[in-house]
């Protein structure tokens, strides 16, 4: 199988020459430019898969070069401009699938993961899913980007007032947690953002004792909610014969996790939640099933259609991203599925179904 080909233009011989040692290790086999004209001498001989350009060269207008670049790219050459773009080009350029952005200083791990998005192949029903999430994929990383940026710097700024401020002064360092827990809402937003789009990684599939990290997300949320886990009743039946299943153990658990907050931000004291875990075996070679139930506030009937649309959120100062990411984790990396059934005023139970492979070995026996 060929290497993915990438071509760096870039004037900037720190990043370019740092990016391509980067994405060497990664396996991509990476050219550098420094200049337009040889960027367009470039590609007039061959078309990397993917270029990442700056549009601030020293011999050509930006726009120049990107013009010549669109004129020069088919459809199978993907594009990520790291520098030198405005909000014009941006919303001319946006619509267009093969373009992405990414804005300087860039980390590794946003860099890596842009590039491997735009690499990956098209899946066969891309069409649908680009009306859905395509503009999303390219536009949270740039928000992050954007957002992370300035939330660092406040956060040190606000470290270096403290410590040169009166402690002793309560409506300061009231003043002083509201900015650390808005700066944390915000970062906590752009992760979930960052989550969501997330492409799945193969290679961290293994196999999963459903048991075993039900449990495990049961206790982190139960300290979590440490004071109101006290006052309600979480009872569990897992099943014995379980087979593992072939999973990302920590998307499971990220998902259970968001399930179950969700049943707690439900429930009042004395509430009740139930978590039930059972092997079906129709059709073979079956599905492991988790069912999560919950005596709380319920949903309202109108509101159960969109419960997977993401920033679709009932709660003040939810991001409307929960239940999408669990959505996209059970059906989309895992081909499982889950349905909501809901009543308000009654609970809601959440049902989890994921296949079973066939060399799938027998799980732990039943845990209390």
């Amino acid at each position: 199988m060929s290497r993915s080909s990438i071509l760096i233009i870039d004037a900037d011989s720190k990043f370019a020459d740092n990016t391509a040692f980067l994405l060497r290790n990664e396996g991509f086999e990476v050219g550098v430019v420094q200049g337009g004209t040889a960027a367009i001498d470039r590609l007039s001989s061959a078309l990397p898969d993917l270029i990442l350009v700056d549009l601030r060269l020293p011999d050509k207008k930006g726009l120049e070069v990107l013009n010549k670049i669109l004129e020069r790219v088919i459809d199978s050459t993907k594009i990520i401009i790291t520098g030198g773009d405005d909000g014009k080009i941006r919303a001319e350029l946006l619509p267009i699938d093969a373009v992405n952005f990414l804005s300087k200083p860039i980390e590794n791990d946003l860099l890596l993961m842009t590039v491997k998005d735009a690499l990956r192949p098209k899946p066969a029903n891309a069409d649908r899913y680009i009306d859905h999430f395509g503009s999303l994929e390219k536009f949270f990383p740039f928000l992050a980007h954007e957002i992370r940026n300035p939330l660092h710097a406040i956060g040190g700024a606000i470290t270096i007032i403290q410590k040169r401020s009166d402690s002793q002064d309560e409506v300061l360092s009231r003043a002083f947690r509201i900015i650390q827990e808005e700066i944390k809402h915000l970062n906590d937003f752009v992760q979930e953002c960052l989550d969501f789009v997330r492409p799945p990684v193969k290679s961290r599939f293994i196999d999963v004792d459903i048991n075993e990290v039900t449990n495990v997300a049961i206790n982190v949320t139960s300290y979590m909610f440490e004071e109101l886990s006290k006052r309600v009743y979480v009872t569990k039946d897992f099943g014995s014969d379980l087979p593992k299943i072939k999973a990302n153990y920590e998307e499971i658990k990220r998902a259970l996790l968001n399930i179950l907050r969700n049943s707690f931000e439900a429930i009042g004291e004395n509430g009740k939640i139930h978590i039930q875990t059972r092997l079906k075996g129709s059709p073979p070679p079956g599905f492991v099933e988790i069912l999560i139930s919950d005596n709380g506030t319920g949903i309202k009937k109108e509101y159960l259609k969109s419960l997977f649309s993401p920033f679709f959120t009932t709660k003040l100062r939810g991001t409307g991203l929960g239940l999408p990411i669990c959505h996209r984790i059970i059906t989309e990396r895992h081909q499982g599925t889950i349905l909501i059934q809901s009543e308000e005023g009654k609970g809601t139970t959440v049902k989890i179904e994921f296949p079973i492979s066939q060399s799938g070995q027998i799980a732990g026996g039943p845990t209390t």
